[in-house]
């Protein structure tokens, strides 16, 4: 896939602030059955933000017991996303693997929960 960036495609450094990206460490993480492809529900403690849920499809890399404390990012402040019975309010951010499994981003030291990336 050619990932050529047109003039019109750019976005102003303003507008990339609007997207406020923070980090969180996983306190919870569930099965989540009703889900229509695999993804686990996850509990996430973004420091003075506090605890948001999410929905995410990352089953094929990671086991819960592997997630539980581990730090994620993630876009918190896009509307809450109704995913079967459950509500989703963060998305955490992941790229796609060359099977289009998602793979986590993450920080590589710790960082305080609820740091926004600048």
């Amino acid at each position: 896939m050619d990932c050529v960036q047109k003039a019109s495609d750019q976005i102003r450094f303003d507008d990339f602030l609007k997207v406020d990206i923070r980090v969180g460490t996983i306190v919870a993480v569930e099965d989540f059955p009703e889900a229509h492809k695999p993804a686990y529900r996850l509990k996430i403690d973004f420091g003075d933000l506090s605890h948001k849920r999410s929905s995410a499809q990352i089953t094929h890399h990671y086991s819960k017991e592997e997630l539980l404390g581990k730090q994620v990012i993630a876009v918190v402040n896009f509307p809450p996303k109704q995913v079967g019975k459950f509500m989703s309010e963060v998305l955490v951010l992941g790229l796609s693997d060359q099977e289009g499994k998602i793979v986590l981003l993450y920080p590589t030291a710790a960082v305080p929960n609820g740091s926004r990336l600048h």
